[in-house]
């Protein structure tokens, strides 16, 4: 299980505060634990809010050098505004990237597809088009081959390309769990080359005890096929369950990661 680890995101009130406050202490603190954690990569979302729409290009600059001097774990750069993006891959001086995300809009896919193929970027794409969320499987397979034949056609790899199969809120539609399961099938089966990742916090939105509703979703997407979740890696329930995820579907052999942690006393029952 490929983890992003989620905190560092401006829509979260305590982290957007501290982007606005230029609160370099608390965000580096922040990467590092999510570091420390196992995360693999650590997605950075700067936001628009308070006053930084004006501003988004520099502030995401800015935030990509806070992170970076704090960890040296690869960033996943979060924003749908080409022009940000491609300042923030300008700051970025790692060589292991992702770029979070695009859908099947063309314009954008076409803009940030490109900056993917030159950098030769990991990028997270929905499965969705101009419109809202597809609410079959049908649709959303649609909308990932739209993406997948413009990708190819700029230079991006396959295996560059993270499917996010979409996660809606069981609370609002109670098949919706089931959908999701089911496209991380199809993308698997149609895109064997292709990973795919998913927010996994939006299935218990609404709901009491979340933490025990994203831990089991994650395990049920493990076992069809799901290689990556951008997750609170300080979860130390989930980051356990991940590693008996690995375990169990066949990504860990010999069990030894498994075992590591066991000997590390990372896993919490």
């Amino acid at each position: 299980m490929i983890v992003i680890g989620e905190k560092i995101n401006a829509s979260n009130k305590s982290v957007g505060q501290a982007i606005a406050d230029k609160n370099i202490e608390f965000l580096q603190n922040l990467a590092k634990a999510q570091a420390e954690a196992g995360a693999d990569y650590i997605d950075a979302n700067a936001g628009v809010g308070q006053d930084a729409r004006d501003n988004a290009t520099a502030i995401m600059e800015w935030l990509i050098d806070v992170v970076q001097q704090a960890t040296d774990k690869p960033l996943c750069i979060d924003s749908d505004d080409p022009t940000v993006v491609e300042a923030a891959l300008g700051k970025y001086n790692g060589e292991k990237v992702m770029i979070n995300s695009v859908n099947a809009e063309p314009d954008r896919l076409d803009s940030i597809g490109r900056l993917a193929a030159d950098r030769q970027a990991s990028l997270v794409a929905l499965v969705m088009k101009e419109g809202g969320i597809p609410q079959t499987v049908e649709e959303r397979m649609d909308a990932a081959e739209t993406i997948m034949n413009h990708l190819t056609r700029l230079g991006v790899k396959e295996e560059q390309v993270y499917f996010d199969p979409l996660v809606l809120p069981i609370s609002v539609d109670q098949s919706q769990g089931l959908v999701t399961l089911n496209t991380i099938k199809a993308i698997k089966a149609r895109f064997p080359s292709a990973k795919t990742t998913m927010g996994l916090s939006n299935i218990s939105y609404g709901l009491p005890n979340r933490g025990i509703i994203n831990r089991s979703f994650m395990l049920m997407s493990m076992a069809v096929g799901l290689d990556s979740a951008i997750l609170d890696p300080l979860d130390a329930k989930m980051m356990t369950l991940a590693k008996v995820g690995d375990m169990l579907v066949g990504q860990d052999p010999g069990c030894k990661k498994y075992i590591k942690a066991h000997r590390k006393g990372l896993l919490i029952a």
